[in-house]
């Protein structure tokens, strides 16, 4: 392949190193077990640096750790759209650090906080495994999740699709309150 990404053909060696050097660019060999081997013409550092950088997004991408916090006193719909989140980092390969903070009062009933974490932990297992066990620290109670391989997760709470849209009363059916016809 030259300079520009276009296909030269099949040639030989010395004739492709004559090509590169004429151009000022280098002959990289980028797939060598294929037949007949494939090289390219580019500027050497530019390919090493350009190779650097994609494996360094190879190894970074995997390893964040994102947080999700929760309260003892939590609402059913607060509940499912924080296990959600914490499903969605799970999908895209992030680790969880859930967090369940106490405050005040809330310190009397631990167990509370406890009986929370665990239903975390059983909603979140088709997702990720525990890497360390809900643990009191202080006024809170942290769990660390990690993903499991992307052939064994299986998502139970799927986002909503789209925005939320009332049903519109349809015929036959008795109008509620507010829909402009009084009885």
């Amino acid at each position: 392949m030259g300079a520009t990404n276009e296909q030269l053909g099949v040639m030989k060696l010395s004739d492709a190193l004559r090509k590169a050097q004429s151009i000022g660019l280098d002959l990289v060999e980028v797939a060598p077990n294929a037949a007949p081997p494939v090289c390219r013409i580019v500027d050497f550092g530019k390919f090493r640096y350009a190779l650097a950088k994609q494996e360094k997004e190879k190894k970074s991408s995997g390893s964040k750790l994102k947080e999700v916090k929760f309260r003892v006193n939590i609402d059913p719909h607060d509940y499912l759209t924080k296990v959600r989140h914490a499903e969605e980092f799970l999908d895209k390969g992030n680790k969880v650090r859930v967090q369940l903070q106490f405050r005040g009062r809330e310190m009397a009933h631990q167990e509370l906080g406890m009986a929370l974490m665990h239903r975390v932990k059983g909603d979140l297992i088709t997702m990720g495994q525990v890497e360390m066990e809900p643990r009191q620290m202080g006024k809170s109670i942290n769990m660390t999740l990690s993903p499991l391989p992307e052939s064994k997760r299986k998502r139970r709470f799927e986002p909503p699709q789209g925005a939320y849209v009332e049903d519109e009363a349809e015929e036959g059916d008795e109008p509620s309150e507010g829909d402009g016809e009084q009885a």
